[in-house]
């Protein structure tokens, strides 16, 4: 039997059993506190532990994270997106198109169509207005898809907010409904202007049966793409592998980057990489750019800071196809300039006359 007594000062000590068998001050307390150790380094063992799972887990989603981006930024068809060099395209030279015999000039002419695709919202309403009756009636056919039916004017309703969902669901209805019957196929926004004669003279002798991704060029890392804002064109080769290349969620998904959601126009750069077909910037004889993702107004204020004394030259090309940025009452300012005004005593040598469709008659 062990018995259990307290001093004075409360330091217990376990005597034996045998009367004089020496103390052992304090066994019981030095296990506790042992054992209060014991139990202070497992928690600081957990909480070490823990921590390193808790810095595990944020580390493995940043890396998730980046993959992902990773993923949606790579680009390219094989290592075609390695070998691929920018260039710029031109539009044709007027000698050479003075050269074609009038029987080719013809030809030329009636066999460039453009199909027009305008994206719109119901927001859009006052700039839908003004291009619907305004530089769209120059298409050879153009159709305005919205985002939802509308009861004001007639469009496509493609049933989704989101602009790169709005741009793919638009081309895949377009190639399925047209690919028979349209070349080119020109995309904008409700607040771009289109020349589209000039349009058609700058694709006079393109082939479409290649694989032509055409507009204002933007670099955005390795990323090369048209600016939605200027406009974009699409011969039916690049809309045919686009079509394909939609149907592969991996490659060109609906939504886009969960994570970093990218813009449409870079969106589309990237799905049609995967299909071989990279952006080629517009430019015309002299290489000035034809699809401008500024307005009028922005150009000459620009030109007059940088090249005061040829702001007109300085400021844009005379065969532009594009200006952006515009309010509906600039539309018709700009049809009435571009179509309308005329100086008397001037005269106009062009050797092609593109004519608007029937019913079309608002220049």
């Amino acid at each position: 039997m062990f018995r259990c007594c307290c001093a004075g000062n409360n330091e217990c000590s376990v005597w034996g059993a045998k009367r004089g068998t020496r103390p052992v001050p304090g066994a019981a307390v030095k296990s506790l506190l042992s054992q209060q150790r014991l139990s202070r380094r497992w928690e600081r063992k957990m909480i070490s532990e823990s921590s390193s799972f808790i810095k595990g887990v944020v580390l493995g989603g940043v890396f998730c994270m980046l993959v992902t981006l990773l993923g949606h930024i790579k680009v390219g068809h094989g290592t075609k997106a390695h070998h691929h060099e920018h260039h710029h395209i031109q539009a044709p030279n007027k000698e050479d198109v003075l050269n074609l015999s009038e029987g080719e000039r013809v030809e030329l002419s009636k066999n460039i169509n453009v199909y027009c695709i305008i994206l719109v919202k119901p927001k859009d309403l006052g700039h839908w207005a003004a291009a619907r009756e305004t530089w769209s009636k120059h298409c050879d056919k153009a159709e305005f898809y919205s985002s939802e039916k509308v009861k004001v004017f007639d469009s496509v309703a493609v049933n989704t907010n989101d602009m790169w969902a709005m741009m793919r669901k638009a081309y895949k209805i377009a190639y399925e409904r047209y690919k028979d019957e349209f070349s080119w196929f020109f995309l904008a926004y409700p607040t771009t202007f289109a020349i589209i004669e000039n349009l058609k003279y700058f694709l006079l002798k393109k082939d479409p049966s290649q694989p032509f991704y055409i507009g204002h060029t933007v670099k955005s890392g390795d990323l090369e793409y048209v600016d939605g804002e200027g406009g974009i064109v699409l011969s039916i080769e690049s809309l045919r592998r686009l079509s394909r290349v939609l149907e592969d969620p991996d490659k060109c998904p609906e939504q886009g980057g969960m994570i970093w959601k990218l813009a449409e126009d870079k969106q589309l750069a990237i799905c049609l990489k995967y299909g071989g077909v990279f952006a080629e910037n517009a430019e015309d004889s002299e290489g000035k750019d034809v699809f401008n993702t500024k307005s009028v107004g922005a150009l000459i204020k620009e030109a007059m800071s940088t090249h005061p004394q040829q702001v007109v030259d300085g400021c844009c090309s005379d065969m532009a196809i594009t200006f952006s940025g515009l309010a509906p009452n600039h539309m018709h300012v700009m049809m009435y300039g571009v179509y309308r005004l005329r100086p008397y005593g001037h005269s106009y040598s062009d050797a092609l006359v593109f004519l608007p469709p029937p019913g079309s008659d608002n220049d």
